[in-house]
C-alpha cells in the first residue's frame, strides 16, 4: 500500500516541487545582455523550424564537408563553390544562386550543387525552383540522404506531412547518423499528434551528442503537448542551462534557442501564475 503522501505523477500535472522551487529568476544567472529588435526579430515568430542541410545552419552540416557524388572537380570550380556556401551563409542568397548556376552550367550533373542550389532558393521563397533542384539532386545522386532530408522540409511546409515522413525515413536509411533528420521527423510526426513517435525519433537523435539543446528543446514542446508537464519543464529547463553556461558568448542560434524555451516555460506555467 503506498502512502498517503506518495505523488503519484499524472500527465498534465505539475509534481508540487516544480511549483514550489521553480522562478523565473532562478532560470538566468548570467549578466544581461542587450538584444536589438533585429535579433528578436527573427527568432520569436519561429516556434518550429525544420533543420536543413546545408552550411547556414546550426553546426557544421554535410554542405560544410561537401563530397561531389564522387566526380573529379577541378580547383576552380571548387574555390566557386566555396563563394557560394559562403554567401549562402551570410545570407546573400542571389549572389550564392548567381555562382550555383555558374557551377551547374560548368557541371550539370553534379547532384550536390543542386541540392545546395534548391536549399538556397528554398531560403529565398523559391519554392518550385528548389523543389526541382531536388528532384534533380536525385535524378542524379540517389544515395544522397541531406537532398531527401531538404525535400522532406519542403513537403513538410506545404502541408505533405506524410510526405515528408517518407523522405525524412529514407534520408534516416541512407545515414542513420543524419541527426536533421531524426529532429524533423519527431517534429513531423508531432505535427500529427503522434506524440509517442515523435519522442523515439528525439530520444533517438540524442543518441549522436549533436545539437542535443535543440533536441531537447523539440522533445521539451512534444512532452509539453502530450500533457507530460514534468518532463516537459525538464527539457526545458537543460537548454535553459545551457545557455547559462554559455552566456558570455551567444549567438543567434542560442538567442532562439533561450527565448524559445522561455516562451514555451511561460506557456506552460501562466495558468499556475495566474492563481
Amino acid at each position: 500500500m503506498h502512502s498517503s503522501n506518495h505523488y503519484h505523477y499524472q500527465p498534465g500535472r505539475l509534481h508540487p516541487n516544480y511549483i514550489v522551487s521553480y522562478s523565473r529568476s532562478s532560470r538566468m544567472n548570467c549578466p544581461k545582455r542587450e538584444f536589438s529588435k533585429t535579433e528578436f526579430s527573427k527568432t520569436e515568430f519561429l516556434e518550429t523550424e525544420h533543420q536543413a542541410d546545408w552550411a547556414a545552419l546550426l553546426h557544421s552540416s554535410p554542405i560544410d564537408r561537401i563530397s561531389h557524388g564522387g566526380m573529379e572537380c577541378s580547383f576552380e570550380q571548387e574555390a566557386l563553390r566555396q563563394t557560394a556556401l559562403a554567401e549562402a551563409k551570410v545570407g546573400n542568397y542571389a549572389d550564392a544562386i548567381a555562382l550555383f548556376d555558374e557551377l551547374l552550367g560548368q557541371n550539370p550533373l553534379n547532384a550536390t550543387d543542386y541540392n545546395n542550389r534548391g536549399l538556397v532558393h528554398f531560403k529565398c521563397r523559391h519554392h518550385e525552383q528548389a523543389l526541382a533542384d531536388y528532384n534533380m539532386a536525385i535524378a542524379l545522386d540517389a544515395s544522397l540522404d541531406s537532398v531527401y532530408n531538404n525535400r522532406a522540409n519542403y513537403y513538410a511546409h506545404h502541408g505533405d506531412l506524410i510526405g515528408a515522413l517518407l523522405d525524412y525515413d529514407m534520408a534516416i536509411d541512407l545515414n542513420p547518423y543524419n541527426v536533421r533528420a531524426w529532429i524533423n521527423q519527431g517534429i513531423t510526426f508531432r505535427d500529427l499528434n503522434m506524440y509517442g513517435r515523435a519522442v523515439e525519433c528525439f530520444d533517438s537523435a540524442l543518441n549522436f551528442c549533436t545539437l542535443q539543446e535543440h533536441i531537447y528543446l523539440e522533445r521539451g514542446r512534444t512532452y509539453h503537448l502530450r500533457g507530460d508537464w514534468n518532463c516537459a519543464i525538464a527539457d526545458y529547463q537543460r537548454v535553459i542551462n545551457y545557455v547559462v553556461e554559455i552566456c558570455d558568448q551567444l549567438g543567434e542560434r542560442e538567442i532562439h534557442l533561450l527565448t524559445q524555451a522561455e516562451n514555451w516555460l511561460d506557456e506552460l506555467l501562466a495558468p499556475l501564475v495566474a492563481f
